[in-house]
């Protein structure tokens, strides 16, 4: 399966916090699974870290790289296709960083490993 991470839960995994469901860390772990940290979700840690909203034990770009490699998560960048899914969503979710990662998920037929009940709105796999 094709797991497509929230920024959340990326960030609850590299922190090793309990916020993380077993079903989340179950399929996380599943070494059949290919996993996925969008672009759009690196971005997202930085802005927040860089605005002080998110505080973390090194710098996001560190952060981010580090624990990618340690937990074997590809990254997904923003094609353009991608981002022209955005127009054809609904308006149910407000953050542009979660609508592009359902826009990612239906592109690239993908399930997004995410609590936010507002993504499950949309015609894509959420897994929690």
């Amino acid at each position: 399966m094709k797991l497509l991470l929230d920024t959340c839960t990326f960030i609850w995994i590299a922190l090793d916090t309990p916020q993380l469901s077993d079903t989340a860390s179950r399929l996380f772990r599943d070494p059949s699974n290919q996993v996925y940290l969008s672009a759009a979700s690196a971005w997202e840690i930085a802005v927040k870290s860089g605005q002080g909203r998110l505080s973390l034990p090194q710098s996001a770009g560190k952060f981010i790289t580090e624990q990618r490699m340690l937990h074997e998560i590809e990254s997904l960048p923003i094609s353009e296709e991608a981002a022209l899914q955005g127009e054809r969503l609904p308006r149910i979710h407000g953050d542009p960083f979660d609508r592009i990662l359902v826009c990612q998920a239906v592109v690239h037929g993908l399930a997004i490993l995410t609590p936010d009940e507002a993504i499950s709105q949309y015609a894509v796999r959420v897994l929690w």
